[in-house]
């Protein structure tokens, strides 16, 4: 991925998907200004900050999660036989100095869209979405002993990452997305995205996966047809609920969410709302004691 200076917004579709990768490989990846802040406290302390430290850092941002990983990935056909598929490992493998210095004076999303208010707004829900898939993603691979949990974190940060990219280059485009689904709630997400781009999202994601070269393993664990598989499964429950929570917990869809969850962990009803700090159900008309009139 080059780093270049931030391109213009795009305001009309690109031509195919081609072009989109394209673009995306040619434009500077704003990061979240809290995490510039944090990573230059950290700099400060350089003596005593870890790998751990900016790991933790990195992996509440998705978008300088993947400069991290695009980053990393040449160094790691020179050194390594095997993928680097942790923002921990490509730490490690850079040391800590050369990613200060690597990382330095980035571009904000803040920055960027700072003339584009609902722009701004429209890419830190996503974000945050983000981030609440990785948390459920990180505490139900723990749950299920898996053999890497930061690579299902991590998949499951990224696994929206064209949908942000989207609102930060063309807040236009994603806009119009959104009130499409909006004015129908039945109008699926991957039909408006045709209507509107011309491609799927999905299909970015993988095609830009592909370009920067990340992990086979993590564009496995993105992709949706592979979710037969439990690590899979794994991200795209805690995608999903992301998502659709983000509508209010009674949001229609939920209830096909929990069962899948209560399935992939083995768990009960009651044991999963407990995990994600909802309340129970409350009790039927027959439940409560009252004597029916």
């Amino acid at each position: 991925m080059q780093l270049l200076k931030s391109k213009a917004m795009l305001n009309h579709p690109l031509q195919d998907l081609e072009s989109w990768v394209l673009y995306f490989s040619g434009a500077e990846m704003p990061i979240l200004r809290q995490t510039a802040r944090r990573l230059d406290e950290a700099r400060l302390k350089l003596d005593q900050v870890s790998g751990r430290d900016i790991a933790r850092i990195v992996l509440q941002d998705p978008l300088m999660a993947v400069r991290v990983l695009a980053y990393i990935q040449p160094f790691r056909g020179k050194h390594l036989r095997k993928d680097i598929t942790t923002i921990g490992g490509a730490v490690m493998m850079l040391g800590i100095e050369p990613f200060f210095s690597r990382f330095e004076n980035p571009l904000t999303i803040e920055a960027m869209l700072k003339e584009e208010p609902q722009a701004l707004l429209g890419v830190l829900q996503v974000i945050r979405r983000a981030q609440r898939a990785s948390g459920y993603a990180h505490d139900w691979a723990f749950a299920r002993h898996d053999i890497n949990d930061e690579e299902v974190t991590l998949a499951a940060l990224l696994h929206d990452l064209p949908e942000i990219l989207l609102w930060c280059f063309g807040p236009k485009l994603a806009m119009e997305i959104r009130a499409l689904q909006q004015a129908d709630k039945a109008l699926r997400s991957t039909v408006a995205q045709e209507q509107v781009l011309g491609i799927h999202l999905v299909d970015l994601q993988l095609a830009l996966c592909r370009a920067w070269h990340l992990p086979e393993l993590l564009k496995t664990l993105m992709d949706d047809a592979h979710a037969d598989q439990p690590r899979v499964q794994n991200v795209l429950l805690a995608v999903n609920l992301a998502r659709h929570s983000a509508n209010g917990w009674g949001d229609a869809a939920l209830p096909d969410d929990f069962a899948a969850i209560e399935k992939l962990l083995h768990v009960n009803h009651d044991t999963l709302m407990s995990r994600l700090h909802l309340p129970p159900p409350p009790p039927a008309d027959n439940e409560t004691g009252d004597v029916p009139q």
